[in-house]
């Protein structure tokens, strides 16, 4: 039995930090597509072409989302970052409140390296929203459903892989800043666009886009596939409500 014990806890520490994103996801996702909604309707009172409204719209959703997700990232770093045997792994919770702790809530605490996570996710949603609605009025509807559904999915695959190319750089910053410094006890990653500098010069401007295959493998098919679920669904609950 002892080696099958072996491999089952091998096999947990795949899940380290799983809890966090699971909680995180669910109010991300809703905060995402509610707000965007929200800040399109805001901006219908300004005098903004639907295009750009469309952008800032996504903007706003994503600035408000990094917001709400930052705290959650912050505790899944820590855990992750955690080399303990895995019967000493704390809790979601009890990670949190470790941090609350020692750090407080500020920007070395649970909200450590909020401008880049607000930099990661305005950014990404800005392209995200704004490409796939302009772009989508621009391309004719098909009346064939199913030419119409590969329609939609191809636009949302494109825009989450532009939105992903655009703002990796910001992802990059955010684990430096939220992830283990080089040397322990020193922080080297501080700032947002510092952290972008220090690794650009020390690494190469490619380091900036260390990630990006996985992230578009991800996003890309991610990306379409949510914005295809908010659309039938908003579509459903306007016909039906």
């Amino acid at each position: 039995m002892h080696p099958l014990d072996v491999v089952k806890t091998r096999l947990f520490g795949f899940y380290k930090g799983i809890l966090p994103p699971i909680l995180a996801e669910t109010p991300k996702r809703a905060v995402k597509f509610f707000t965007f909604e929200q800040y399109k309707k805001l901006l219908g009172y300004f005098a903004l072409s639907p295009a750009l409204a469309f952008a800032v719209a996504g903007l706003g959703s994503g600035l408000t989302e990094a917001v709400v997700v930052n705290p959650f990232e912050v505790v899944k770093v820590g855990l992750q970052a955690n080399r303990d045997a895995f019967a000493e792994q704390p809790s979601a919770f009890a990670k949190a409140r470790q941090i609350i702790q020692a750090n407080g809530f500020g920007l070395q605490g649970l909200n450590k390296g909020l401008p880049a996570t607000l930099g990661r996710h305005g950014v990404f949603n800005m392209v995200y929203f704004g490409f796939y609605f302009n772009v989508k009025n621009i391309i004719p509807v098909n009346k064939d459903p199913a030419l119409e559904f590969l329609r939609k999915f191809g636009i949302g695959l494109v825009s989450g892989t532009i939105a992903s190319i655009i703002n990796i750089p910001f992802d990059v910053a955010k684990s430096r800043i939220q992830g283990p410094q080089p040397v322990p006890g020193e922080i080297k990653y501080r700032t947002c666009f510092k952290t972008m500098a220090t690794v650009c010069k020390e690494e190469g401007f490619l380091a900036l886009y260390k990630g990006l295959v996985p992230k578009i493998m991800r996003l890309g098919p991610g990306g379409a596939v949510m914005l295809l679920v908010y659309e039938y669904a908003y579509g459903w609950f306007q016909e039906h409500w």
